[in-house]
């Protein structure tokens, strides 16, 4: 049976670090108000048609998210404009998509953000002229195509041709793209095509095969680069593409705009250190037009860089994240709120607490000596008289017998038998004094 004494003994402990548990609870569940909140486990991309380099290198994305328990799921579209128009639709769940350099401009897409570029697309011009192309301005009066609408394409070489002085056709064999694009040129129903693709894309590779089709030297390439600060100056190498067949025939200046990646301002900033892991998995080992390390890269976005991606640039990937798996890391990461209330309050209370408790069991003993001393015929001025005594000598047994009951924890026991001491040293005293009274 649990004894009276022993429940006063954890009454004690409870009513004082119980009270700092309390407190303690209360700051971490204030702080916990302001924990940001844990990053989804879906995000929804766009990423162009199934037989592009968007929609490649979106899968490549997927298989490294993966790894992290975070799921990609990829929206096919028709190209980079038709990105824009998801990302900046309030009813579409897209939060990230590629898009071409030179389609997003900043005043038109406010609530947007670059994560910076990932790689080249180069501008392929392809004819089946008799004599080599090099000029832009050639190709007014012809039949071209330059790409399905919602693409960066059509967005990129209109805006290219009419610069050049060239009226475009709304003709239906002007929408042409891929790899109907490139069987229409192979079959004479075009004159030239326009494609934006990676150097691995079929159509790409279709027609760099045949011997009818050649590709247009961008004789002017440097003047296009000063114009548009969204394109780079490549050169093709002679064979590049094929050693067997030479293809091409010989050196090709190239124009290339750079990939981005573009997401929503509310994409959740431990998903965009991810993602751009994720993307320097993917891209650094660079490509036919691209060195190894080139991408990604901050330079050449149309959008501003997002913050936490300018922090990865110049740092790389925070802390946590090269040492833990990425939801351990994130958990971790979202918690360190957490660190003020257990500096703020838990460190001082675990320092203010036990003097506190000590304070607490002493004030029930020594609070009887300030009873005792009222009564102690030492500390009197005078001696009392017989019936002071008497009434003192009656509140000493009433005060033994509440110290009786008195309960502390083990290591104040030796102040409590003190106590008791001390009240029979005081009893005895005013025995002594009334043994005299009754004597004389």
């Amino acid at each position: 049976m649990r004894k009276r004494g022993d429940e006063n003994g954890w009454l004690d402990y409870l009513g004082t670090y119980g009270v700092g548990t309390l407190v303690v609870i209360a700051a971490f569940l204030v702080a916990y108000q302001f924990v940001d909140p844990a990053p989804p486990r879906t995000i929804a991309m766009a990423a162009g048609s199934v037989d592009g380099a968007y929609h490649a290198f979106a899968v490549a994305y997927r298989e490294v998210l993966a790894e992290a328990d975070v799921e990609l799921e990829i929206r096919p579209t028709q190209g980079s404009a038709e990105n824009l128009r998801l990302l900046n639709d309030p009813n579409s769940d897209v939060e990230l998509a590629f898009v071409q350099g030179g389609v997003a401009e900043p005043d038109a897409n406010p609530g947007l953000m670059s994560l910076g570029s990932m790689f080249l697309e180069p501008i392929w011009v392809f004819h089946n002229l008799a004599e080599e192309l090099e000029d832009m301005r050639d190709l007014a009066g012809l039949r071209v195509a330059y790409g399905s609408n919602g693409s960066g394409t059509r967005h990129l070489a209109t805006r290219l041709l009419m610069d050049n002085g060239v009226q475009v056709s709304d003709a239906e064999t002007s929408r042409l793209s891929g790899m109907e694009g490139a069987q229409a040129l192979i079959d004479n129903r075009l004159d030239a095509i326009f494609l934006v693709a990676y150097t691995t894309a079929n159509a790409v590779q279709t027609l760099m095969s045949e011997d009818r089709v050649s590709l247009m030297n961008f004789a002017r390439a440097d003047a296009y680069v000063r114009r548009y600060p969204f394109l780079q100056r490549v050169e093709l190498p002679r064979g590049a593409l094929d050693l067997a067949k030479d293809r091409p025939p010989r050196d090709i200046a190239m124009l290339a705009a750079t990939a981005g990646l573009v997401a929503r301002e509310t994409l959740h900033p431990a998903l965009i250190d991810l993602l751009l892991q994720a993307a320097d998995r993917v891209h650094r080992r660079g490509g036919l037009l691209e060195r190894a390390g080139q991408f990604p890269s901050p330079q050449g976005v149309d959008l501003p860089l997002s913050e936490d991606a300018r922090r990865f640039y110049e740092q790389g990937p925070p802390l946590l994240q090269r040492y833990l798996p990425f939801w351990a890391a994130t958990l971790v990461d979202r918690l360190k709120v957490m660190l003020l209330p257990l500096i703020a309050v838990l460190l001082p209370l675990m320092r203010l607490t036990p003097p506190l408790f000590r304070w607490r069991i002493r004030r029930r003993i020594y609070r009887w000596y300030t009873e005792l001393r009222e009564v102690d015929p030492e500390v009197q001025p005078t001696t009392p008289s017989r019936s002071r005594v008497e009434s003192a000598l009656e509140k000493v047994a009433r005060i033994e017998h509440e110290v009786k009951h008195l309960s502390v924890p083990l290591s104040y026991a030796d102040q409590l038998y003190n106590l008791r001491l001390h009240i029979d040293l005081v009893r005895g005293r005013l025995l002594e004094i009334q043994t005299r009274q009754e004597e004389s």
